[in-house]
């Protein structure tokens, strides 16, 4: 599998509400998608490709000194295998580009899987939202990163993006991308151990 990660883009979002419907319970519809791109210009969004094949997505909206992540999801057949953490490389990338001093999300109390992710790129607990999510009234935890230039930061996002590449055997790229609550799918509802399927 060869990962290319890219800003998304009008003709992206059926496929994106593909798995956008495979992984949350109360799904986006596909005319949110098409706002945020063409009238949210905080907004940057992600897309995943395994060759031809969309396999997930991402977005953030930068907001003054924090990105805040606000959807993460991969279809669920590639979840585990390391799409994630190539999509939150490229928005941690993109915010630190832009000036951003923080990365901040919401994320379901219940979905380990994605909070051991965010925990390893350097999010950490700071709040709860309570009764957040509106599904099932569920409490969401606040994660935000530590400042973004700072040399911790940027050294253990060097390492894990080599580690990355390694368990890949140098096989997956991560292409340029410039460019409501954090979802995060990632296994099942909202995410995977090494990749959030619908996290945030």
């Amino acid at each position: 599998m060869r990962v290319v990660v890219e800003p998304m883009v009008l003709d992206d979002i059926p496929a994106v509400h593909d798995i956008e419907r495979a992984s949350f319970s109360a799904p986006w519809p596909t005319y949110a998608f098409r706002q945020e791109l063409e009238a949210n210009r905080l907004a940057r969004y992600l897309v995943a490709r395994d060759g031809d094949r969309l396999v997930g997505y991402a977005g953030l909206w930068l907001m003054v000194d924090e990105a805040h992540v606000t959807t993460f999801a991969v279809s669920p057949e590639y979840r585990r295998q390391g799409v994630g953490e190539h999509l939150l490389q490229e928005l941690l990338r993109i915010s630190e580009s832009v000036g951003a001093a923080v990365a901040t999300l919401e994320v379901r109390v219940s979905n380990l899987p994605a909070r051991r992710l965010y925990e390893k790129y350097g999010f950490r607990p700071v709040g709860v939202r309570p009764r957040y999510y509106t599904d099932n009234n569920e409490d969401a935890l606040i994660m935000t990163t530590s400042e973004l230039r700072s040399r911790d930061m940027r050294e253990r996002l060097r390492r894990l993006a080599a580690e990355l590449q390694g368990r890949r055997g140098g096989a997956d790229a991560v292409g340029p991308a410039g460019g409501t609550g954090a979802r995060t799918a990632i296994s099942g509802d909202v995410a995977g151990d090494d990749d959030a399927g619908g996290a945030a």
